[in-house]
């Protein structure tokens, strides 16, 4: 399949409409070190358009579709830096709950996600800020929850799902903002966006709230985690495709002894190299949908192809784009330095593309085992 035969097209043109008309790369400035960082009425026309709602199924309110679909929404919206917490909500958060065993709660949360009525953030990684969901500190003992979260996102969060370690293995509990023993500091992002650190003193929970516990809940905690891991791959090949787009644009205009510096033979090179980067990404991304859709047991293998590959794409298109923009490319004015703080914050974001190389390498003998 070709970008051309892109099954999504009109999708990814309503997405692309919509954010030629209500997103930009001023409104990013405006919204940098603010909170709750996003623009909460465009948040609304997002969910009023049922992206919010792609991945839920249509008995909770959603529209049932698929990670292809997802991705291609992400990828335009990427691409205009947009800041609105799509992945970490409505696929990393809305799929901890949505493969729990709590009904009543996904009956309770599902709609108003996919609505856009509720913003929930998962609360998974702790101190270390590892890519392993098991690796667990916080505990719920007594029906009380202690512990500490690091890198939850978005941080203002109507709740928040945060997993913890029970007498039953793992469990995730949805605890809601402004809960007594539940506080959060805010640690800003490379982007201007933020993340919370949350503290959990003796927070109360009781089995109503208990979204996963036991197998289900390591189970749910790591798919929702591999398939957000593949969305942000979606998120970096949009940022780094615009990029690469700013920079030839730019290649094309700036003059230099005369002569538009697109025109000289090196900076030619690097950026075919860029734009085999830019495709290898593509390649990987498109794949990674077509046999995760196909057969999800391998999810956890494309999820590490993915992000190494896209990560690393990313970054290399991002400090590229700023070398052969020279000094403006430095500036804060000049756009291409936020393609490039996008791309720091996607790449680190659930694992480097070292830390998914390792994981990938500990994966596929296993997988071929299987």
């Amino acid at each position: 399949m070709s970008q051309q035969e892109d099954p999504n097209r009109m999708l990814r043109d309503a997405v692309t409409a919509f954010a030629a008309r209500d997103t930009s790369i001023a409104r990013v400035r405006q919204l940098r070190d603010t909170a709750p960082g996003f623009d909460k009425a465009v948040w609304k026309t997002i969910a009023e358009l049922g992206w919010t709602g792609i991945m839920i199924p249509e008995e909770y309110g959603g529209m049932g579709l698929g990670l292809g679909e997802m991705a291609a929404v992400l990828e335009e919206f990427a691409k205009t830096l947009s800041p609105e917490p799509l992945n970490p909500s409505s696929v990393l958060a809305a799929a901890a709950l949505l493969h729990g065993d709590n009904e009543a709660l996904k009956k309770k949360l599902l709609p108003g996600i996919a609505s856009g009525e509720i913003l929930p953030a998962l609360a998974w990684q702790e101190a270390e800020g590892g890519i392993d969901p098991l690796a667990i500190a916080t505990r719920a003992e007594g029906g009380a929850l202690n512990g500490g979260k690091r890198f939850v996102f978005p941080a203002d969060a109507d709740g928040y799902l945060v997993s913890a370690r029970s007498g039953n293995g793992p469990a995730v509990y949805w605890v809601e903002k402004g809960t007594a023993g539940l506080t959060v500091e805010y640690e800003p992002r490379a982007d201007g966006t933020r993340c919370g650190r949350i503290n959990l003193k003796n927070v109360k929970v009781t089995d109503a709230q208990l979204a996963a516990s036991g197998k289900t809940a390591g189970a749910a905690l790591q798919r929702a985690v591999d398939e957000a891991t593949i969305m942000a791959g979606a998120e970096l090949l949009g940022v780094m495709s615009r990029a690469l787009e700013i920079t030839l644009e730019y290649m094309r205009i700036r003059v230099q002894f005369g002569k538009a510096i697109g025109s000289f033979q090196a900076l030619q090179h690097r950026a075919v190299d860029l734009f085999i980067q830019k495709e290898l990404s593509f390649s990987v991304l498109r794949d990674a949908l077509l046999q995760t859709a196909a057969d999800p047991s391998g999810l956890g293998l494309w999820a590490s192809r993915v992000k190494s590959r896209c990560s690393e794409a990313g970054m290399r298109i991002g400090r590229e784009s700023i070398q052969i923009h020279g000094g403006i490319g430095f500036a804060d004015e000049c756009d291409i330095g936020l393609y490039l703080k996008r791309a720091m914050v996607l790449s680190a974001w659930l694992g480097n593309g070292a830390v998914h190389r390792r994981r990938y390498a500990a994966l596929a003998p296993a997988e071929a085992a299987a």
